[in-house]
């Protein structure tokens, strides 16, 4: 499974890959107790961010912030890669532990486990383009020219562009509900 991807996407690596998964997961999860998800919108197909956005915006018509308090991510496991002529489907289970509440803008408990960390597992489809321009390629604002900080926000800081990344690396495009 993994050999197979490797000779269609020559610059993936296992390693890589669930690292930067783990990345993008811990983001968002820090997106939802921001009650913002822009700075993970580079990271999300548009259905996955409409998603979250109506999450987050429950949460502030809740007057309330979800937290994830002590979270770490205990495993993550390719479960399954699916090749087309279109792209590469990635199917990626993740285990987290972190206590899971909400608090009112006072910072009052409203619900939630805020006593103990909870095990969570966490089901997340990547996709991309079989045709996609490598990263390393694109390190600047396809709009104004201005280099690029993919890690922190793919917003530019010049022109206020969001970059996106479905025609160069793996964006999510399906995730289990929180």
């Amino acid at each position: 499974m993994i050999k197979e991807l490797e000779k269609i996407d020559k610059s993936f690596s296992e390693g890589t890959f669930l690292t930067k998964v783990d990345h993008i997961f811990i983001m968002i999860l820090n997106a939802i107790m921001d009650n913002d998800m822009t700075s993970v919108k580079h990271y999300l197909s548009d259905d996955v961010y409409k998603k979250f956005c109506e999450l987050t915006d429950k949460y502030v018509s809740m007057n309330a912030t979800r937290l994830f308090d002590e979270m770490n991510v205990s495993s993550t496991k390719i479960t399954n890669i699916d090749i087309n002529d279109d792209e590469i489907l990635v199917n990626v289970s993740i285990e987290s532990k972190y206590m899971d509440y909400l608090i009112d803008d006072n910072g009052n408990f409203l619900s939630g486990i805020n006593d103990h960390r909870i095990t969570t597992k966490h089901n997340i489809l990547f996709s991309k383009k079989r045709n996609a321009t490598s990263l390393s390629e694109i390190r600047r604002c396809p709009n104004c020219g201005a280099s690029l900080d993919l890690n922190n926000s793919a917003l530019c800081k010049y022109c206020y562009q969001p970059f996106d990344m479905t025609n160069y690396d793996y964006i999510v495009v399906d995730i289990d509900t929180f």
